[in-house]
């Protein structure tokens, strides 16, 4: 008696790509420099094969995550794939130079700048006298709503 042959190990399913592979796939196969709209990604996933209907909440998702990850950009309404930011060099701090020992400073006196002439003010008019305001009128006395018993 033999040991039983082990059971032949089952056959990988292909994965399917992921929501956001295809959404970033369909923008980027877009013919227009405009960007697609929402609407636009949906019909492109639809002749491609994906369910829509079925799907829809996934496809909003991946939309969103895209645009939070800045993969994916919003341009009046269409997304466009978002352009890879500049690179800028960075400048490496120069070397420190090494400080020399202070000197002991010796006290020097400020030179006194020489004050500014002030300039001649010129008379001041007259005002025009101020109009009489009108006399406030009296505000009426706030009535008391009656007492219920």
């Amino acid at each position: 008696m033999s040991a039983p042959a082990p059971p032949p190990p089952a056959p990988k399913k292909k994965k399917a790509p992921t929501v956001t592979a295809l959404v970033l796939k369909a923008v980027a196969g877009a013919d227009s420099t405009g960007g697609l709209s929402l609407t636009a990604v949906k019909k492109v996933l639809k002749d491609g094969g994906y369910d829509v209907k079925k799907n829809n909440s996934r496809i909003l998702l991946a939309v969103k995550r895209l645009l939070a990850k800045k993969k994916l950009a919003k341009v009046k309404g269409f997304l466009k794939i978002a352009p890879k930011p500049k690179k800028v060099a960075k400048k490496k701090p120069a070397a420190k130079k090494a400080k020399k020992p202070a000197a002991k400073k010796s006290p020097k006196k400020k030179a006194k700048s020489p004050k500014k002439a002030k300039k001649a003010k010129s008379p001041k008019k007259p005002k025009a006298p101020k109009k009489p305001k009108a006399p406030k009128k009296p505000k009426a006395p706030k009535r008391k709503a009656p007492k219920k018993p």
